[in-house]
């Protein structure tokens, strides 16, 4: 059979740095190809010349639909039938599914026909068995639904290859599953799926054949079927991930850091009661909409409960903003650093600085380079966070430097509580080890760490006590080294 898309002596530079080396793959009709690698090897690029926003160096050779290309424009790209999805889906929010799905059939003709692209609309979501209500605006639908929205798009385009970027990153366990049965029918109607993932055992699950990149150069390709998950983190990373069960929590005080009795909030979250000591790692796993980010918030002062009480070291606090919860010693790193973690347009230092400006002035107010200068090397280097220079804006950095960009601006609060909002969401493998790492170093310093897990895996290995969060409520408690990860996600599925 022949290729799709072959492509070879693919090479892209940025002034001087060689991004992608001399790549050499084929994408086959019918089969789901994992792109695998760290953040920074070069993924992003080779799926930018793909698509055509980037011209490769010279000497590239593109073979798509029997003809051969030293580079794709954009719309040469779509009109092979190659549809990008990247992790935002690029939907219209204020539009309705069948506009989102239909609006590259809007330039037919000089008047909209409501009932043709509605057809398109159908006919789309027909050839994969789902159903979306064509009416409903796109803002109000959730993750996983605007993801199949945004595959519906691709397949009215003809779409005979579509590359997904981290689909799976915001999506529940459940959602998942129900996104990889999606990407094996796609497989079934012989379209090539190039699926990118952080994900290792979702790559496992799914791919026929997996490429390795590793700073820009192609490690080489296999079929799924002859690595293992060990191994594929080794070829990406060239170092082995062996975690294991934290050993079991010993109480070491009577008075936790945090308590929360009895708190409700209407509609969120109902009678949640739980304790988290100093040096501890909690984690609260469940379903999407289960309540456990709006607890949280709670936590840190952003919404305010309607009944309950909330305790800081034995003591009953009223949060009633993000600053209350600053002053008794409480950080929250949240889930969207983009939007709510970090101002990503700002230097490394001044998001760093952020929450404690108090600490960092000098006299008549004004922020003090020199104690700036100090705090912000210190946390640097406590957290590796990669760059040469602080006064890049943060989004220069990785999602794993970002991200470790995001937990040092609360650490620089000396905080007695961490809430970790899914802190691992969009990092690689390499970069997952380094957080787990220091949410390690936190707690071997009595820092009590509250953390939301979307991976079972995640919480069985880096928690002393797993909580199960349903419907609004804590329904269940695990200790990893009593239990299993099996039980752990039968419970979470129901």
């Amino acid at each position: 059979m022949e290729p799709f898309l072959s492509l070879n002596h693919i090479s892209k530079t940025f002034h001087a740095t060689r991004a992608l080396d001399d790549i050499a793959l084929a994408f086959m009709p019918g089969e789901v190809h994992c792109l695998a690698g760290q953040n920074g090897c070069g993924k992003s690029t080779l799926i930018k010349i793909i698509s055509g926003v980037y011209r490769p160096d010279e000497g590239a050779e593109i073979r798509l639909g029997g003809r051969q290309y030293s580079r794709l424009s954009p719309a040469q790209s779509v009109a092979s039938g190659i549809q990008v999805i990247y992790q935002d889906l690029s939907l219209f929010a204020n539009l309705s599914v069948w506009e989102n799905i239909a609006i590259n059939h809007y330039h037919h003709g000089l008047l909209v026909n409501k009932k043709r692209l509605r057809q398109v609309a159908e006919r789309a979501m027909a050839s994969i068995h789902v159903s979306l209500p064509l009416e409903a605006r796109v803002g109000e639908l959730s993750i996983a639904r605007c993801q199949l929205v945004a595959i519906c798009r691709a397949l009215a385009q003809d779409a005979r290859l579509i590359i997904m970027d981290e689909p799976t990153a915001s999506l529940t366990h459940q959602e998942v599953e129900g996104l990889l049965h999606i990407v094996r029918q796609l497989r079934e109607k012989g379209i090539c799926v190039v699926f990118v993932s952080h994900r290792l055992e979702e790559v496992m699950a799914v791919s026929d054949r997996i490429s390795v990149l590793k700073d820009g150069q192609l490690v080489g390709t296999w079929p799924a079927a002859e690595i293992t998950t060990r191994r594929l983190g080794f070829l990406m990373t060239g170092r082995e991930f062996d975690y294991q069960v934290r050993e079991l929590w010993q109480s070491r005080q009577s008075t936790p850091v945090l308590e929360v009795r009895k708190l409700s909030r209407a509609g969120e979250y109902q009678e949640v009661s739980l304790r988290v000591e100093a040096g501890e790692v909690v984690s609260i796993v469940g379903l999407l909409g289960a309540g456990r980010t709006e607890l949280c918030l709670s936590l840190f002062g952003m919404t305010r409960p309607d009944s309950g009480e909330i305790l800081i070291n034995g003591q009953p606090v009223a949060l009633r903003s993000n600053r209350d919860a600053i002053r008794h010693g409480v950080g929250y790193v949240s889930e969207d650093r983009m939007s709510r973690g970090l101002i990503m347009t700002q230097s490394i230092e001044n998001n760093i600085i952020s929450t404690v400006f108090g600490k960092v002035t000098g006299p008549g107010g004004l922020i003090s380079r020199a104690r700036s200068g100090e705090l912000v090397a210190r946390l640097v280097t406590a957290l590796s966070i990669k760059t040469g220079d602080v006064q890049l804006p943060v989004n220069t950095l990785s999602g794993g430097n970002a991200q470790r960009v995001s937990i040092a601006r609360w650490l620089a609060i000396t905080p007695k509580l961490l809430i970790l909002d899914s802190p691992t969401v969009g990092v690689d493998i390499a970069n997952k080890a380094g957080i787990y790492h220091i949410i390690s170093e936190l707690a071997s310093h009595g820092i009590a760490v509250l953390m939301i897990c979307d991976e079972i895996d995640e919480a069985w290995y880096q928690s002393h006590r797993i909580l199960v969060m349903q419907q609004g409520r804590i329904t269940h408690s695990f200790l990893p080294d009593t239990s299993t990860r099996e039980q752990i996600a039968e419970v979470v599925s129901g």
